[in-house]
């Protein structure tokens, strides 16, 4: 859902991986052999005490991928390919695409494509899971922007390399 997934991946792109949407394809995708289960506030590594606070509410869990998984006969798992299945066998309702200007935010149940999230959006930003509010054609629907802490100061962005979008998380 989004208004789980995108504080983390938010955070972890401004923070973690400085700005740098390749380091965090790396992590996220290239570095995970099958995929994900949970993303954990190990995501948050290096973000002000006062936004993990407030994210977390004070609680702390590991990130975990599903690569310790084996199949019924006991070989290892695979990464599946997009043409392998579809959202709805594999009960998938939200994907997650990492663009060079920000996270493209897929109502699977819905829509083949979804608004942008720009990655300079505050983590504390609460956003709406209905999965109609994310249609193609409109803006990013929060819910509401946070007043709770003050603007943090942004460190300046690395110069990205590459352009090509790659998907982070299916849920």
């Amino acid at each position: 859902m989004p208004s789980v997934h995108l504080p983390l991946l938010l955070a972890a792109y401004q923070h973690k991986f400085e700005r740098n949407v390749e380091a965090m394809c790396r992590h996220l995708i290239d570095d995970v052999a099958v995929g994900w289960d949970e993303l954990g506030t190990d995501l948050l590594d290096g973000a002000p005490p006062a936004l993990v606070n407030s994210l977390t509410g004070g609680e702390h869990w590991p990130s975990r991928t599903l690569d310790h998984l084996v199949t019924p006969d006991g070989s290892p798992l695979v990464r599946m390919s997009v043409t392998d299945t579809t959202a709805d066998e594999q009960d998938m309702q939200w994907g997650y695409v990492l663009h060079k200007e920000g996270i493209e935010v897929i109502s699977l149940l819905n829509e083949d494509l979804g608004p942008v999230v720009d990655w300079a959006t505050d983590p504390r930003t609460s956003f709406n899971d209905h999965p109609a509010a994310w249609s193609s054609l409109d803006p990013a629907p929060t819910i509401r922007p946070s007043r709770s802490a003050p603007p943090r100061s942004a460190p300046a962005a690395a110069p990205a390399k590459g352009d090509s979008p790659r998907p982070a998380t299916r849920r």
